[in-house]
């Protein structure tokens, strides 16, 4: 497993202050609100302020005292170390520990391997099936089991290749 966690991408800055727009990766940008530490681009800050406003977080971190400062973080990914993490209830995984999982049929043929996952009401999944990038959504009947401790993403075939991205 990964020590960090991508928890959102720094979109712009905001305003001259130093404030950051983040599109956050986590289910919701209220979230975001609990980590005092945040690591962008190899650097930890402590984060001063954080508020949430239609789906996107904002960001006040020590260390970035204005626009110019803040413009230069444009484009990278806030991590959190996995220890900040809150526990997840039983039936979630972080993404991070799914990614790079072997995707698997019911009847255990091996299908691919997990590449991507892009976060979204349905999260949309990415994986290398005989050299080609094939995406398809989480919806409902398609991925039978997660076990990321294990390494494998179960779905139901037949489900899996109707709305499949091939």
């Amino acid at each position: 497993m990964q020590k960090y966690l991508t928890i959102a991408t720094i979109l712009k800055p905001q305003g001259i202050r130093g404030e950051i727009k983040v599109m956050p990766q986590t289910d919701s940008a209220e979230d975001i609100k609990q980590f005092g530490h945040v690591i962008v681009d190899g650097t930890e800050y402590k984060v001063l302020a954080c508020r949430a406003a239609a789906g996107f977080a904002y960001l006040t971190l020590r260390g970035v005292p204005d626009r110019n400062a803040a413009e230069l973080l444009r484009g990278k990914d806030v991590l959190v170390d996995r220890e900040e993490a809150p526990e997840l209830p039983e039936d979630r995984v972080y993404i991070a520990d799914v990614v790079g999982c072997a995707l698997l049929s019911e009847e255990g043929e091996e299908l691919g391997k997990i590449t991507d996952i892009t976060p979204a009401h349905t999260d949309i999944y990415t994986a290398l099936i005989g050299g080609k990038e094939v995406m398809f959504p989480a919806a409902e009947g398609v991925i039978a089991k997660i076990d990321a401790e294990g390494g494998k993403v179960t779905v139901n075939k037949k489900r899996f290749f109707e709305v499949a991205l091939i």
